[in-house]
C-alpha cells in the first residue's frame, strides 16, 4: 500500500505520477525550491516538475504489505524506519530470512490498479469517471441477460425467418448445416449472423469462407458492412507478400479464399488443411459435382476441408429435387457417418412419408385413425403421450405440442434448413415493362465476328465504340423516360463500369437530374457515399447508375423502378439484379423497365426469360438448371434472332411448370416446419427491438466520449459523428479509426445509409470501450463531498462496488449463467448500512468534486477509518458471493441439464443428433460448474464521500 506523505522531496525517495501511472515507481534525482527531477527506471525516462503543482505522490508501504526488490526478492514488511528522509523496510522473506531494504532498492516495475491501493496512493478519479464505471457494470448486466446475444448487432432487417435459422444454428456447438433457402430469402445474411454469433459468444474463433471467384468481393463487403467482421482474402498475391515458410492461412483468424485457388494450387490446400478451423463456410455448394463413380476435384477439396473443420455451413439455393445424388453428396460432407451411402439415404427418405402425413393431419385438425393414434403414442413415448392427453380438451394446443415433439424427434432440420417464398410473407409483386426499339441500320448481328462476342450484341454500346452515346437509341429513350419520372427513385444496372460512367455523366449534363454512379473501380467508402446519396429522400440522387457490381448485396428497396439497360446471359444474375428492389419490406410493385432492340439477340433473350422462365415477374428457383438444359438451343436462337422461337419458349415453359410441380410435390413438409417457427421468431424480433429502443446507447456513448476525450457531434436524429480528439486520454480508442466515422443507433437509417455504421451494444467500438472500462482501473476510486441533511457534517461514507470474477474461456459463455451483477454497499463510520437508503443516483446528483490535494489528504489522514469501512463493506457483501454462485449453478443446471436430457432422448430416435454434440454439452456443463464454484466476489470500485 502507499499514501501521500507530507515529507519534502529528497533524493532517493520513491514517488509515483498521478497522471502517468504507467511510468512505474520513480526515484527523486534532484530537487530545489522550484523544481524536482524524477527518474522512472521502468521506462527509462526522466521528468521535471514544478514543485508547486507536481502531480506526484510519495509511496510509503505499511506493515503487512508484500513488496519486491530490484532483484525480484519478495518480502513482507514487519517494521519501518526513516533515515534522513529515506525509508528502511525490515521484513521476512518467504523462507523466513530477515532483510533490511532501503526504498531505493525496491522494484520500479509496479502499478497500482486495485481500488484500495490506488486510493491510498492518491490516484483518484472524478465522480463522473466513477459513475461511468458503475453504469458500465449495469449495462453489462443487462446485456448478459439478453437472449439474443450475437444477433442484435448486425446491420440487417429483422426478418423472422432469418433470425430463427441463425439462432437455431448458431446456438449449437460446431454446427454442420446445409442452408438451402430459395433465392431472395437471404442465405448470405443467415450465414453472416451465424458466424457473428459464434464469434461474439466465443463458440468460434477461426473461420474460413471458401467461395467461387465472383463472390469474393461480395462476401468481403457484406461481412464488413453488415457484421463488422474484417476478413482477409488469401490469394496468390497475398501469399507472395508473406515471408517464406509462413503459412498464409495462419496470418488471420478470419479468412476468405477462392475455391479455384485451392484446387489449382495443391500446396495452398495443404496449408489450409494444416490449420485449425472452428467453422468452414462454402457458398454455391450445388456446384460441387459428385457421383458414385467419382467426385469432382472441387468436391474433394471441400471434403478434405470439411474433415478438418469442427463446424460446416454449406449454402445452396438448388433444391434437392434437381439432383438427388448431389443433394446426398452435400449431406455426406456435413456428416459422413450419418450418411454413409446413397442407397441407405433413399430408403430413409421414404420413411418420412408416414411422419409427414401424420403432421399434416394434426395441422388440419383431422380426426386420427386408430393406427395413427397408435403411431403417435409410440413416437411420443409414455411421458409426452401423457402430457398430450392432458391437452386433448384444447385440440389446437394438443396438436401444436404433438407436432413440436414429432419434429424434434423425426424432423430433418438438424442438418438441413430451407425456407421458401411460399411460406414467407412480405415479398412485393413484380411487373415487366419492355420497350422495343427499332433495330439500327448499322447493327451487326454476327457476334461471332465481334471482338466481344455475344456481349457485343447484348450490351449494344459495343456496336459503336467510344461514340456510342451519339448512336445508341437506348440513351434517348432513357432521357425521355427520366424526364417523365422526375424525382422517382430509379436504379439502373448495366454490365460495364465504363458504360455506367458514360451514362451518368451524360444524364447529369443533358437531363439535369441529380444522379450518382456506382462501380467496381470505386473504393468502398466512395460506394457507400454514392449509395447514401441515392438513399437520401430529400436531397439525394433521383437515379443511381450501377455496373454489374450494383446487383451484389446492396439493398435499394426504397426505390420502385429498376431499369435493366442490358440483360445478363445468366438467369441467376438477372434474379440478383431484381433482388436489389424485390425484398421483404418493399411497399410498391417493382417495375422492371427493359429497353431492347427488336429482331436481335436482345429480344430473343428477353422473351426466353419472360415467356420461358417467367423470370421477370416471379423468382424461378430452377432457372440455373433450365439454362443448362436448354443452353445449346438458346445459344442457337441467339445467333438466329430473326427466326421464330415460340417452340423454345413453350418447351422451356413446360419444363419450368413440370419442375415447379415436382418441387412443390416433393417439398419436405417436415423440413419447412422445422426451419421456421413463427412464434419463436417473433419473440426474437421483439427482444431485439425492445433492446434497441431503450434510448440508452447514445447517452452512454456520450458519457464515454466525454471521459476519454473522443470528439463527437450530432449529425442528425439518433446519429453521431465521432473522431479522435486532440486530448484523448488513451493513445488509441478501441474501434475508432483515425479519421473517425458516422454512426447511428437507428436500424432503419443504417439500412438506407451505407455511409453510416450501425451502432449497437454489439458494435466493436462499444464492446471495446466497455471492455476497456471494465478491465482498467479508471473510475475505481473517488473521493467527493456530499450534502445530506439527515447526516451530520464531517461524517465519512463509503460506497463499495463488488463484482464476481472468474477464470473461464469465452466459449463457455459463463456470462449467460453468471452475468455481471454489481453488489453495492454503502456504510458509514458507525457501521450503519445505508445501501438501500442512499442510492447511486444520490451520489451522482449530490456528490461534488473536491480539489485533488484535499482528497489525497482525506485519504492519508483517514486511512485507518477508511480501511475499517472497507473491511466492514466486505463483510456485508460476503453473503452475496454464495448467493450468486448458487443462482448461476441453478441456471446452468436447469438450462444445460434440460438440453442434455433432451438430446440424449432424441439420439435414440433421431440419428441427426451427433454423439459429439451431446458429449460436448456434458463437458461444457462440468466446466461451467467448476468455473462457477471458483468464482470470487472482489472489490471493483470505492467511492468515499465526506458529508458537509
Amino acid at each position: 500500500m502507499s499514501e501521500l506523505s507530507v515529507n519534502s522531496f529528497c533524493p532517493g525517495q520513491r514517488w509515483v505520477s498521478n497522471t502517468e501511472a504507467e511510468l512505474g515507481l520513480g526515484i527523486i534525482v534532484d530537487a530545489d525550491e522550484r523544481m524536482v527531477e524524477i527518474s522512472f527506471p521502468a521506462v527509462g525516462e526522466r521528468r521535471h516538475y514544478a514543485i508547486s503543482n507536481a502531480p506526484l505522490n510519495r509511496v510509503i508501504y505499511h506493515k503487512g504489505d508484500s513488496v519486491s526488490t530490484i532483484d525480484n526478492q519478495l518480502f513482507t514488511i514487519e517494521h519501518i524506519e526513516e533515515d534522513e528522509g529515506i525509508l528502511i523496510y525490515a521484513g521476512l522473506t518467504a523462507n523466513g530470512e530477515e532483510v533490511n531494504i532501503s526504498e531505493l532498492e525496491l522494484t520500479s516495475f509496479i502499478q497500482f490498479s486495485a481500488p484500495k491501493d490506488r486510493l491510498f496512493a492518491g490516484q483518484l478519479d472524478s465522480p463522473k469517471s466513477f459513475a461511468l464505471r458503475y453504469r458500465t457494470l449495469q449495462e453489462l448486466e443487462t446485456i448478459g441477460q439478453q437472449p439474443v446475444q450475437g444477433l442484435s448487432g448486425a446491420r440487417v432487417q429483422l426478418l423472422p425467418h432469418q433470425l430463427y435459422i441463425a439462432e437455431q444454428v448458431a446456438s449449437r456447438y460446431a454446427p454442420r448445416v446445409l442452408l438451402a433457402d430459395e433465392v431472395g430469402l437471404g442465405k448470405t445474411i443467415e450465414a453472416g449472423m451465424i458466424i457473428h454469433k459464434q464469434l461474439f459468444t466465443g463458440m468460434a474463433e477461426r473461420v474460413l469462407i471458401v467461395l467461387p471467384d465472383s463472390l469474393v468481393h461480395q462476401w468481403l463487403v457484406e461481412m464488413l458492412r453488415r457484421f463488422n467482421l474484417s476478413f482477409s482474402i488469401i490469394d496468390q498475391a497475398r501469399c507472395e507478400a508473406i515471408e517464406d515458410n509462413e503459412n498464409p492461412f495462419e496470418s488471420s483468424q478470419l479468412i476468405i479464399t477462392q475455391l479455384s485457388f485451392l484446387t489449382e494450387n495443391p500446396e495452398r490446400l495443404q496449408e489450409a488443411l494444416a490449420c485449425d478451423w472452428d467453422l468452414l463456410v462454402v457458398d454455391e455448394a450445388h456446384h460441387l459435382e459428385w457421383s458414385e463413380s467419382g467426385p469432382s476435384q472441387e468436391y474433394q477439396c471441400v471434403q478434405q476441408l470439411a474433415e478438418h473443420s469442427r463446424g460446416l455451413l454449406l449454402l445452396t439455393a438448388t433444391p434437392e429435387q434437381l439432383g438427388i445424388e448431389g443433394h446426398f453428396a452435400r449431406l455426406q460432407l456435413l456428416d459422413p457417418d450419418r450418411y454413409p451411402s446413397l442407397e441407405q439415404y433413399l430408403t430413409e427418405e421414404e420413411s418420412y412419408t408416414d411422419v409427414n402425413h401424420l403432421v399434416m393431419a394434426l395441422q388440419k385438425g383431422e380426426a386420427l385413425s386408430d393406427a395413427a393414434v397408435n403411431q403417435l403414442q409410440e413416437w411420443l413415448g409414455e411421458h409426452q403421450w401423457s402430457h398430450y392427453q392432458q391437452l386433448i380438451g384444447e385440440p389446437e394446443k394438443a396438436a401444436q405440442y404433438a407436432i413440436a415433439r414429432i419434429l424434434d424427434q423425426h424432423g430433418t432440420g438438424r442438418v438441413l434448413m430451407r425456407n421458401t417464398r411460399d411460406n414467407i410473407a412480405g415479398f412485393p409483386s413484380r411487373k415487366l415493362l419492355p420497350y422495343p426499339l427499332p433495330k439500327p441500320a448499322d447493327w451487326r448481328d454476327d457476334f461471332s465476328q465481334l471482338e466481344r462476342g455475344l456481349d457485343g450484341v447484348l450490351q449494344a454500346e459495343h456496336q459503336w465504340g467510344l461514340s456510342w452515346l451519339n448512336h445508341d437509341d437506348r440513351v434517348q429513350w432513357l432521357k425521355d423516360w427520366l424526364k417523365q419520372h422526375r424525382h422517382e427513385k430509379t436504379l439502373l444496372i448495366c454490365h460495364h463500369a465504363d458504360t455506367a460512367l458514360d451514362l451518368e455523366s451524360h444524364i447529369r449534363l443533358r437531363v439535369g437530374l441529380a444522379s450518382a454512379v456506382f462501380h467496381e473501380g470505386m473504393s468502398l467508402l466512395e460506394r457507400d457515399r454514392a449509395a447514401a446519396y441515392f438513399a437520401d429522400q430529400e436531397d439525394g440522387a433521383d437515379i443511381l447508375i450501377c455496373s454489374e457490381i450494383g446487383s451484389e448485396g446492396r439493398n435499394f428497396q426504397f426505390a420502385q423502378h429498376l431499369i435493366l439497360f442490358d440483360l445478363p446471359s445468366n438467369p441467376d444474375l438477372l434474379e440478383q439484379r431484381i433482388g436489389r428492389l424485390d425484398r421483404i419490406g418493399q411497399e410498391n410493385t417493382v417495375q422492371i423497365h427493359v429497353p431492347y432492340y427488336q429482331d436481335t439477340a436482345q429480344e430473343v433473350l428477353l422473351n426466353w426469360y419472360h415467356q420461358g422462365l417467367n423470370a421477370f415477374e416471379h423468382a424461378c428457383p430452377g432457372a440455373h438448371h433450365l439454362r443448362q438444359q436448354f443452353g445449346d438451343t438458346l445459344d442457337q436462337a441467339l445467333t438466329n434472332a430473326g427466326a421464330e422461337h415460340s417452340q423454345l419458349h413453350q418447351q422451356t415453359a413446360e419444363a419450368r411448370d413440370a419442375l415447379n410441380a415436382k418441387l412443390a410435390e416433393g417439398r419436405n413438409h417436415l423440413l419447412e416446419l422445422s426451419s421456421f417457427n413463427q412464434e419463436h421468431a417473433d419473440e426474437l424480433v421483439q427482444n431485439i427491438s425492445e433492446h434497441e429502443n431503450d434510448g440508452e446507447l447514445l447517452d452512454y456513448l456520450e458519457s464515454v466520449f466525454d471521459s476519454y476525450g473522443v470528439d463527437s457531434e450530432g449529425h442528425s436524429e439518433a446519429t453521431l459523428i465521432m473522431r479522435p480528439g486532440d486530448h484523448m486520454r488513451e493513445g488509441h480508442f478501441p474501434g475508432l479509426p483515425e479519421d473517425g466515422f458516422t454512426g447511428t443507433v437507428s436500424r432503419q437509417k443504417a439500412l438506407h445509409r451505407d455511409d453510416m455504421q450501425f451502432l449497437s451494444w454489439e458494435h466493436p467500438m462499444v464492446v471495446g470501450a466497455m471492455d476497456m472500462i471494465r478491465s482498467g482501473d479508471k473510475g475505481n476510486t473517488c473521493i467527493c463531498s456530499i450534502k445530506l441533511p439527515p447526516l451530520k457534517a464531517g461524517n465519512l461514507l463509503l460506497e463499495a462496488i463488488f463484482t464476481m470474477s472468474y477464470q473461464a474461456p469465452k466459449h463457455l459463455q459463463l456470462s449467460r449463467y453468471m452475468p455481471v451483477q454489481a453488489v453495492r454497499v454503502v456504510v458509514d463510520a458507525n457501521d450503519k448500512d445505508f445501501s438501500n437508503i442512499i442510492k447511486v443516483e444520490h451520489f451522482n446528483q449530490l456528490g461534488q468534486k473536491i480539489p485533488k490535494r484535499t482528497a489525497q489528504e482525506i485519504a492519508r489522514q483517514g486511512r485507518e477509518a477508511i480501511t475499517s469501512l472497507i473491511d466492514k463493506a466486505e463483510q456485508m457483501a460476503a453473503p452475496e458471493q454464495e448467493k450468486q454462485r448458487q443462482a448461476a449453478l441453478d441456471r446452468a443446471n436447469d438450462q444445460l441439464g434440460e438440453e442434455i436430457e433432451r438430446l440424449q432422448a432424441l439420439a435414440q430416435v433421431n440419428p441427426n443428433i451427433r454423439q459429439e454434440e451431446v458429449e460436448h454439452l456434458i463437458t461444457k456443463r462440468d466446466a461451467i460448474r467448476e468455473a462457477i464454484a471458483s468464482a470470487q466476489l472482489n472489490l471493483d470500485a470505492i467511492r468515499i464521500a465526506l458529508t458537509t
